[in-house]
């Protein structure tokens, strides 16, 4: 009987591990079931955070885009302006060399018509040596009268 109840005891005890085996396995298997649900959950918080990211980053390239196009505009108006002040400045510059030139002819001529009454240094512009001859010789041969009126029309001949 002692072989009995050892062998009942064993039995028991067998099937006290077999539960606890069960009872671990199921358990094992719940672990199991919750970290698979937790990793497939964290895994498509992951996808929603790569979405957000991509969104964010397609978003950001359109903005540059549109930024990229309004920069290119002002670059190209600003082109268009820098070509129009250039011309602009080499016409003036242009005009400023000539009023530079009469400025120059009108400072001989008025030495010219003052060196009758003082000494001083010959004209600087080769160039108007020749009226300046032409104006006296005019001068002489007109007379002082004649000589004011014929004066406008030879300086306006010089420029």
């Amino acid at each position: 009987m002692s072989s009995g109840t050892s062998s009942g005891s064993s039995q028991g005890t067998q099937s006290s591990r077999s539960e606890d085996d069960l009872d671990l396995q199921a358990l094992m298997e719940r672990r199991r079931k919750r970290r698979k649900e937790s990793n497939r959950e964290s895994a498509r918080r992951s996808r929603l955070r790569k979405q957000q990211h991509l969104d964010d980053l397609t978003s950001q390239v359109n903005q540059l885009k549109d930024q990229n196009k309004q920069l290119s505009m002002a670059l190209s108006i600003s082109s268009q302006n820098l070509v129009a002040v250039q011309a602009q400045n080499s016409v003036l510059q242009t005009q400023k060399m000539e009023l530079d030139r009469r400025l120059g002819a009108l400072t001989d001529i008025l030495w010219y018509m003052n060196s009758s009454t003082s000494t001083s240094t010959a004209p600087t512009n080769p160039a108007m040596v020749n009226c300046f001859t032409t104006w006296s010789s005019a001068s002489d041969i007109l007379g002082a009268s004649a000589w004011n009126q014929q004066q406008t029309i030879d300086l306006y001949q010089c420029f």
